[in-house]
């Protein structure tokens, strides 16, 4: 990280300063660079949470919804990569990554991945404090987040960690189960038609392949309905899509 003055407080009228609501969540296991991005984004009235692991980041994240979070990719348990699939699950806040690896596939890698922001280190604070300030612009006009939390009266959804529960016992799904399930959770009290669905879980090629998500839309109520015959949250809706009813 290179030297910068960046400390000073804001002044009124400053537009560097974040005003009191905006939260960022620091995820890095090097202390020095938490302790000067918690110094620079707190004394210009930023909300500061920091974590020094992926999981510490991913149940951090669901605890204190941030609205911007700051990424390293290399922590000691889990790969950026993975904590960013983790986010990404359920919140569309945006993620600014910050890391060693220079290399373009790894920059490829996280974009694709959903990252919105890719800063290597060493950084200059004044660089990354304004590549922050536009992500809170970009984020600010985004719909609210759901929930990492999903609970009905049958089961629990946990976007963030993807893991389902029933009557307090976890839930096995294979990963087209479990890819068909968050789509329609991501999307609850909405339909979502029956090609759209197909292509996210499945691929464009599968775009007409309708019988899939009969199959396995049987599959999940045998395992999370209460009456599968009758569901109550896993809704059709004859000749048009599907629903998740809360």
């Amino acid at each position: 990280m290179s030297n910068s003055s960046g400390t000073d407080a804001p002044q009124p009228g400053d537009s560097r300063s974040a005003g009191p609501t905006t939260r960022v969540l620091v995820v890095d296991d090097e202390p020095q660079i938490v302790r000067a991005l918690r110094i620079n984004l707190s004394v210009r009235g930023y909300e500061v949470f920091t974590a020094g692991n992926g999981a510490a980041a991913l149940r951090v994240a669901a605890e204190k919804q941030p609205h911007v979070v700051i990424l390293d990719l290399g922590l000691p348990d889990l790969d950026g990569i993975e904590v960013l699939a983790g986010l990404r699950g359920w919140t569309s806040a945006p993620v600014i990554v910050l890391s060693a690896r220079t290399d373009s596939a790894d920059k490829v890698e996280a974009l694709d991945a959903g990252a919105d922001d890719y800063v290597t280190k060493p950084f200059g604070m004044d660089e990354l404090l304004a590549r922050l300030r536009a992500a809170v612009r970009r984020g600010a006009g985004a719909a609210d987040e759901a929930e990492p939390v999903v609970v009905t009266d049958s089961f629990t959804v946990d976007l963030a960690t993807k893991q389902v529960t029933k009557n307090g016992t976890p839930v096995h799904l294979t990963p087209t189960e479990w890819g068909m399930l968050e789509m329609l959770v991501r999307h609850r009290g909405k339909l979502v038609g029956r090609k759209e669905l197909l292509r996210e879980v499945w691929g464009p090629a599968y775009a007409t392949e309708t019988h899939y998500l009969r199959v396995y839309l049987a599959q999940l109520r045998r395992k999370l309905e209460d009456d599968p015959a009758h569901p109550r949250h896993l809704l059709t809706e004859p000749g048009m899509g599907y629903r998740f009813h809360q």
